[in-house]
């Protein structure tokens, strides 16, 4: 069925090779090729995450606080592989959606670590449901031992043979 002149135009999906465009060596860069497959399943994901405008970053620092209440800023920043400041305006943002509080460190005035909130707890569950379900679809076209064999593949790039 045409769509209608007032109904919005999709938004095109990510395309990494766009025909009759010479490449050259970048199809032969390991790193050109994980960022490439990055944002094409982060497409997936943002759309897949839009009901509760969860973001990887939200969701990875969700999933690290639910499993590690009383969790400092500064651990989370390390984890995440970003600036403190960059935690900072994380956190904020998941406060100010409901999703996570800040709590006292007692016996340290200046410190104080993290928890999700009730809120945070319920709807973590609906998220991470919706990630899993995204994950599949992005993985749909790789058999189970290629799945394993890529992460594995992936974990050593990033030097974290796990």
């Amino acid at each position: 069925m045409p769509r209608k002149k007032s109904e919005p135009v999709p938004p095109a999906h990510f395309n990494p090779h766009v025909p009759g465009i010479d490449y050259g060596v970048l199809d032969k860069l390991v790193g050109y090729g994980i960022r490439r497959a990055q944002i094409a399943l982060n497409e997936i994901f943002i759309e897949a995450l839009a009901p509760w405008n969860i973001t990887p970053p939200r969701f990875s620092a969700m999933t690290i606080i639910s499993l590690n209440r009383g969790l400092k800023l500064t651990q989370l920043a390390q984890v995440l592989g970003i600036a403190r400041s960059g935690a900072v305006m994380l956190v904020d943002a998941l406060e100010d959606m409901g999703y996570v509080e800040r709590l006292d460190q007692p016996g340290d005035g200046r410190a104080w670590g993290l928890a999700l909130t009730r809120k945070g707890q319920k709807d973590l569950v609906q998220i991470t449901q919706a990630v899993m379900d995204q994950d599949r679809l992005a993985a749909q076209h790789l058999s189970a031992e290629e799945q394993a064999w890529l992460l594995k593949i992936l974990l050593k790039v990033a030097h974290d043979e796990g």
